[in-house]
């Protein structure tokens, strides 16, 4: 799809509308798209809208600037506040986000001016309990879980690494963090699993989506995308065999553009595999 986005973002699968829920970043937009019918749907927030999550309610918590908000579109679209988490950090905005298998919700924070340290990793439990997880963050950015559920991966864009955590399903709790896989072709971004355990990797600066095996840290394939800055990808349609993937064009001059001309579109796969439908937002 031709979206003409300027940094699309945190693509989703919504299972009950059969439906692609996607951001505009910089455009403050948040998008939901209908492949079967080709039809998207905009709706322009207040602020930089980092990610949409869907919940066992059937609307979405929203990251709008460095705050957490719910959003109904069956609702005239109305965004109602919940929570101002990085009230005291003006320049920092929420920027990826998903849920683990018990229905809580991580998302990670970053400076606008992209300085380095500046963000944090937070876990938001359905009564709304928010607890800082990861300090230190510059670009939080794609989470993943293994299939059994006992291992939480996650990506701070500028390390070039994916990391993973034992992960605790009954409390939530991280440990045990290591490096499983190192990027170098272009930075890592958003990141999705499939369901043989192994982690599809948007690489922006890479032209395209990576898939890794955690266990080794090999690179099995790559889907190659004719745009330099591909931001993030998640596993959908009828039977979740479908790979969509977001692009920006952001950082392109006016000869990039002309040399770019799908830059900031959103293009659809048919990998080898599948994935599961996304977790629920249990709050």
């Amino acid at each position: 799809m031709r979206a003409g986005a300027v940094l699309a973002e945190g693509p989703v699968w919504d299972v009950a509308r059969q439906r692609l829920w996607w951001v505009d970043i910089e455009s403050r937009e948040l998008h939901s798209y209908g492949p079967a019918a080709r039809n998207d749907r905009a709706w322009t927030l207040l602020d930089r809208v980092g990610f949409a999550v869907p919940t066992a309610r059937g609307d979405f918590i929203v990251g709008v600037g460095g705050g957490l908000a719910r959003f109904g579109p069956e609702k005239r679209g109305v965004v109602t506040p919940v929570a101002n988490v990085e009230r005291k950090l003006r320049g920092n905005r929420f920027n990826d986000a998903k849920c683990d298998p018990a229905g809580r919700l991580w998302g990670g924070t970053m400076a606008l001016s992209e300085e380095p340290g500046h963000g944090s990793l937070y876990r938001v439990d359905a009564g709304w309990q928010i607890a800082r997880t990861v300090e230190g963050v510059s670009i939080s950015n794609g989470l993943a879980w293994s299939p059994d559920g006992c291992t939480m991966y996650y990506i701070d864009s500028p390390t070039r690494r994916v990391d993973a955590f034992d992960f605790d399903l009954a409390s939530g709790d991280i440990t045990n963090r290591r490096t499983v896989i190192e990027v170098t072709e272009g930075f890592p971004d958003g990141m999705c699993s499939d369901t043989a355990g192994n982690l599809w990797i948007a690489l922006w600066g890479g032209w395209g989506v990576v898939c890794f095996d955690p266990l080794t840290g090999g690179q099995l394939a790559k889907i190659e995308i004719p745009v330099e800055a591909v931001t993030s990808c998640c596993f959908g349609g009828p039977e979740c065999d479908e790979l969509f993937i977001t692009t920006a064009s952001r950082d392109l001059d006016a000869a990039g553009r002309l040399q770019q001309p799908l830059a900031g579109s959103i293009f659809r796969a048919r990998p080898e595999v599948g994935g599961e439908p996304p977790h629920l937002f249990a709050g």
